[in-house]
């Protein structure tokens, strides 16, 4: 077992385990540590613990020191320079016309360096801006590319469901988000309904992904025939959270061997039909749908493409 403390940082909501060297520390309180930036504060969210070495992926780093009322002018103090340092460079990159998109500044607790962080959307020559800060700020100068997930986590908003971002608040890491998870949740594949304010997929869409395959499991596709009670029929659309088949009883013409569909839309739970595909009839699917529903089709790979311009 290892003793350590939990340790949170202004602009992330990931919690970074740290050894507490001896000392005791209680939530909220304040603390300097090192990082691979340098010396940085940060406040207590975990307080001193016993947790499993095997928990631990790479050697904890000690606690420097509980911050003192000197840390804390200084932090002050930093924060303060912040508004003149971002005019500063926005005036340079306008001098050197570079596409970057300056986006926060941080000083570091020990006066080492100052960190520029920036978006772009490919990569960017800024050697002679690094040159020109530095000049100007007496200081090392450091400028790093942060993609526009990482924007929208840094700079915060609201969503489209009225809340904070959740990458700003409580999200530690971003997981993978496909298309497919938008189809399988049944929602609109409109860019603009499923896209943060990043321009990315929403990273909700992650967050139901397990709930709903777990209750697509056995349960009949749109469009798709199946038998029920009453005979063969249509599915019109699916419940999943209710467990619910709305489907539209099919006849055949005998005349013109054509189907026909019964107005009347008759409800099913899953467990009533029998899921048996008609093979050989109109409107049937394709082997290669049938396979697998949520293939990268055209539709997929179209709206993908789509969402990369967006």
């Amino acid at each position: 077992m290892v003793e350590i403390v939990g340790v949170g940082f202004m602009k992330t909501g990931k919690t970074y385990y740290f050894d507490p060297a001896g000392a005791q520390f209680e939530v909220g309180d304040n603390v300097i540590v090192e990082t691979a930036r340098g010396l940085e504060m940060g406040h207590i969210l975990i307080a001193n613990k016993m947790i499993k070495e095997e928990e631990l992926v790479a050697p904890l780093k000690p606690v420097t020191r509980k911050a003192t009322d000197e840390d804390m002018r200084i932090y002050r103090e930093n924060l303060s320079k912040r508004d003149g340092a971002m005019k500063v460079c926005a005036e340079k990159i306008a001098k050197h016309g570079l596409e970057m998109k300056l986006i926060d500044v941080e000083y570091m607790m020990d006066g080492s360096k100052i960190v520029f962080y920036f978006s772009a959307d490919g990569r960017v020559d800024f050697r002679e801006l690094a040159k020109d800060l530095a000049g100007h700020f007496h200081n090392r100068i450091e400028l790093r590319q942060i993609g526009v997930r990482d924007e929208a986590k840094m700079l915060g908003g609201i969503g489209i469901c009225g809340r904070p971002l959740c990458c700003s608040k409580w999200l530690h890491d971003f997981q993978p988000v496909s298309i497919k998870m938008a189809k399988q949740q049944n929602l609109s594949l409109n860019p603009t309904k499923i896209s943060g304010t990043c321009g990315r997929l929403m990273c909700c869409l992650n967050f139901e992904d397990a709930t709903y395959k777990e209750l697509r499991k056995g349960m009949p596709r749109d469009n798709e025939r199946v038998d029920t009670p009453d005979g063969l029929a249509k599915v019109i659309n699916v419940d999943y959270f209710n467990g619910r088949i709305n489907t539209r009883g099919i006849e055949i013409d005998p005349d013109t061997g054509e189907e026909i569909f019964a107005q009347e839309i008759k409800s099913y739970s899953k467990d009533e039909i029998k899921r048996r595909r008609q093979k050989g009839r109109k409107g049937s699917r394709s082997a290669e749908q049938d396979a697998d529903e949520f293939s990268d089709d055209a539709d997929i790979r179209e709206l993908e493409e789509l969402m990369r311009d967006f």
